[in-house]
């Protein structure tokens, strides 16, 4: 995660509790990282839990998930979260602050994608 997107994170959660990410693979920005209130977006056995995002500040991590087929196609990159001015069109709780999330991603290179078994 980026510098920004922590800093964002510490203050989302101060308003809104503790958090979580889903990113579903949708159109438009359906594809893009959405955050919500724990809990508030129902997850299940078509989403992967990628992990959880250690913000420094926060007691609680913020879990992330993906839909099933989109982790098919982010699997083997890295992927980090960060945050840049402008709107998104969807219910994520950064909305109202005229900024949006979105995933950098970066290819594994063999070495890690041996190491993590996706080889």
């Amino acid at each position: 995660m980026s510098e920004a997107a922590g800093d964002l994170l510490r203050s989302l959660t101060e308003t809104h509790g503790p958090l979580m990410f889903h990113q579903s693979g949708g159109c438009c920005d359906g594809s893009s990282p959405m955050c919500f209130p724990e809990g508030e977006f129902r997850v299940g056995p078509a989403d992967v839990h990628l992990g959880d995002l250690m913000v420094e500040g926060l007691e609680q991590p913020i879990g992330f998930w993906m839909a099933a087929d989109q982790y098919e196609y982010w699997k083997h990159t890295q992927l980090t979260v960060d945050v840049v001015k402008g709107r998104g069109s969807g219910f994520s709780v950064e909305a109202p602050e005229g900024v949006r999330f979105l995933i950098r991603s970066r290819l594994f290179t063999d070495t890690e994608s041996e190491t993590l078994g996706l080889l």
